[in-house]
């Protein structure tokens, strides 16, 4: 049995979205008074679409956002120098 290692990739145009939409959903959150990161790492974790307000449409935008590629592009973006 031969152990394959499964790779993943995200392009540079679906980078950017998840930018942008990362950032209004952070801005909503900070406008209701949340702390975005603690929410948005909730969200992550749990996949429970509560932890983002729906303000701005935030908890629709994230439900739109694949998680796997969003923690990729924040894990690369961390360790980039």
């Amino acid at each position: 049995m031969i152990d394959k290692t499964m790779t993943f990739s995200v392009n540079e145009d679906k980078k950017d979205i998840l930018k942008e939409n990362l950032t209004i959903i952070y801005d909503a959150l900070v406008e209701k008074g949340y702390n975005p990161i603690n929410q948005i790492v909730g969200y992550i974790l749990s996949e429970d679409p509560t932890y983002i307000t729906t303000h701005h449409n935030a908890r629709s935008i994230i439900r739109h956002i694949d998680r796997d590629e969003l923690l990729q592009i924040l894990v690369k973006s961390y360790i980039e120098k």
